[in-house]
C-alpha cells in the first residue's frame, strides 16, 4: 500500500514512511492511493475482539511491516485500557448507545490511536536505528495520550504545545506530572490554533525535519486516523444487522479528524448511513455544513475545551474526496483560505454527514437531564453530540472523554464532581513545563537544545 499527498507534489511513500513523516513534504496530508474492499470481510470479523479487529484491519494498511511486529505493536497498544472490551457498546435505551472510549490510560480518545503510534514509532527506532523528534499541538487531549504513548521510550523525544490557560487544570497535569526527561510540555500564549498553525510551519523546513528526525503526532499522522477507524468498525459490527445500516453515528469533534475516521469506512464498502458532526460554541465545522462557508472566527473558550478550534487540519482529507482527487485544487483552496480565512463552495452537500452546534450555556443542563433520565454521566465534549438527535433513530453517540476530566462543569450543573483515581494521583506530582514563544525560531531552538 502506497500513501499519497492531498496536494500532489510529493512522491507516493510506504507506510512506514507515511507515519514517520507525519506531513507530507509538500504540506499535505497522506491519504491511501487506493482503498480495500472491507465488505467480504465484515461477516467473519464480527466475532473478533478489539486487539485481533485492529490487526486485521491494519494488515491492508502496513505492508511494509513484518506481520509479527503490526500485531506486537497492536496488542500492546491495547494491553493497558482498564475495560476489557476496550471500547464497550453501552444502551441508553432502544434506539440511542454509548461508544465509550475514555478506558485508555489518559481517560479520552486520543488513546486508541497514540497508544498505537507510539509504538510503531518504537518499532521503526529499532529498525532503522534513527531516533525521532515527536511535535504537536494539543488543545488538551491530544498532548496527554502523546505523552502517555511515548513517555519514556528510548530514541524519542516528545515536544507538545499547549495554550496557557485553554486547557482542563487535569488535562495540563497528565502533560506536565510525568516526571520523564524524554517529555517536554510547551505553554505558549495563544489558542490552539496558533500552536497548530507553528507547528504545520516547522514541517514545512524539510532540512530541519531530515535533521532532527521531526515527526507529527497530530491527527494530521495518518496512523491516528487509521486507528481511530477500527473502533467506529467495532461498533458497527456489535449492532444489531437490522439497524446496522441505518445507524447514526454522533461524533464530538474540533479538528474533524475523529469524525472522518469513521466516514473512511464507507470507502472501504461499511455501509455506515451517517455522521454528526457535533461542535461546541466554536462552530466553524457546523457553519460550514449549515452555510458552505469555511472561515475563521476567534475561538471562544469554553467548557468543552478540546474543541476550542477554529481551523479543522483534516478537513483538507475530505476536501480531496470532495474535489474527486484533484490536488491542485486542493491546493488552491487552501491558499486562499490561508491570505483570505475563508472559502465559500457553491453547493457543498458531501455525502453522509450533517452536523449540530452546542452553546456553553446549554452544555450543563444537558449532562443534568441526560443523568436524571439514563443514570449515565458524560463529559462536556459528549454532551455536545446529544444536540437535537432524533429520538426514534438508531444512534451511536461517542464518548470521548472521561467526566473527571472536566470536575469545574459539574458545579456549573449542580452535581457531584465525578472521580478518577488515576487523576486524582496526578495531584501528588510536581509539574514541569517550559514557556515559549509560539514562533518558529523559538519552537525550533528549543528543540534543538534538547535533542543535542
Amino acid at each position: 500500500m502506497q500513501y499519497i499527498s492531498t496536494r500532489g507534489s510529493s512522491r507516493p511513500v510506504g507506510f512506514s514512511e507515511a507515519v514517520a513523516q507525519g506531513l507530507a513534504p509538500d504540506g499535505g496530508l497522506y491519504l491511501p492511493q487506493t482503498f480495500p474492499d472491507l465488505s467480504s470481510c465484515l461477516s467473519r470479523w464480527n466475532s473478533l475482539n478489539y486487539p485481533e479487529l485492529c490487526f486485521e484491519f491494519f494488515k491492508f494498511f502496513a505492508t511494509d511491516l513484518d506481520e509479527s511486529v503490526l500485531e506486537t505493536c497492536v496488542h500492546g497498544a491495547y494491553s493497558n485500557f482498564s475495560n476489557s472490551e476496550i471500547a464497550p457498546l453501552v444502551s441508553l435505551n432502544e434506539q440511542w448507545s454509548m461508544l465509550e472510549l475514555f478506558h485508555g490510560p489518559t481517560l479520552a480518545f486520543k488513546d486508541f490511536a497514540l497508544q498505537l503510534l507510539g509504538n510503531l514509532y518504537e518499532a521503526q527506532i529499532e529498525r532503522t536505528g534513527k531516533n525521532l523528534t515527536v511535535l504537536g499541538a494539543t488543545s488538551g487531549d491530544t498532548g496527554a495520550a502523546a505523552i502517555s504513548g511515548l513517555v519514556g521510550k528510548s530514541g524519542i523525544r516528545v515536544f507538545i504545545l499547549y495554550p496557557s490557560g485553554k486547557v482542563s487544570p487535569l488535562q495540563e497535569r497528565q502533560m506536565t506530572c510525568t516526571e520523564a526527561d524524554n517529555v517536554f510540555p510547551l505553554s505558549i500564549e495563544g489558542t490552539f490554533d496558533d500552536a497548530q498553525k507553528t507547528v504545520k510551519e516547522i514541517f514545512t523546513d524539510l532540512e530541519f525535519r531530515k535533521r532532527v528526525g521531526l515527526s507529527a503526532v497530530n491527527s494530521i499522522n495518518l496512523a491516528r486516523i487509521l486507528a481511530q477507524s477500527v473502533y467506529y468498525l467495532f461498533a458497527w459490527l456489535k449492532l444489531e444487522p437490522r439497524v446496522r445500516e441505518q445507524t447514526l453515528f454522533a461524533v464530538p469533534t474540533g479538528n474533524f479528524g475523529n469524525v472522518f475516521a469513521g466516514w473512511l469506512l464507507r470507502k472501504m464498502g461499511v455501509p455506515i448511513s451517517e455522521f454528526r458532526v457535533s461542535t461546541n460554541q466554536n462552530d466553524v465545522l457546523h457553519r460550514l455544513f449549515e452555510t458552505g462557508e469555511y472561515s475563521l472566527d476567534s475561538v471562544v473558550p469554553s467548557l468543552a475545551p478540546s474543541m476550542d478550534i477554529q481551523v479543522a487540519s483534516n478537513f483538507e482529507r475530505l476536501l480531496y474526496y470532495i474535489f474527486d482527487d484533484d490536488a491542485k485544487r486542493v491546493s488552491e483552496v487552501m491558499q486562499s483560505f490561508r491570505t483570505e480565512g475563508k472559502f465559500c463552495f457553491n453547493e457543498f452537500l458531501p455525502s453522509g454527514f450533517s452536523s449540530s452546534s452546542m452553546r456553553d450555556d446549554e452544555i450543563p443542563s444537558t449532562i443534568k437531564t441526560i443523568w436524571n433520565d439514563y443514570q449515565y454521566l458524560v463529559d462536556p465534549h459528549t454532551a455536545c453530540a446529544f444536540k437535537d438527535l432524533d429520538p426514534l433513530r438508531s444512534t451511536v453517540i461517542l464518548a470521548t472523554a472521561h467526566p473527571a476530566k472536566f470536575p469545574n462543569v459539574y458545579e456549573e450543573a449542580e452535581m457531584t464532581k465525578p472521580r478518577a483515581t488515576e487523576l486524582e494521583l496526578l495531584l501528588k506530582r510536581t509539574p514541569r513545563k517550559f514557556k515559549v514563544g509560539v514562533d518558529v525560531p523559538s519552537i525550533r531552538s528549543f528543540i534543538e537544545q534538547r535533542i543535542t
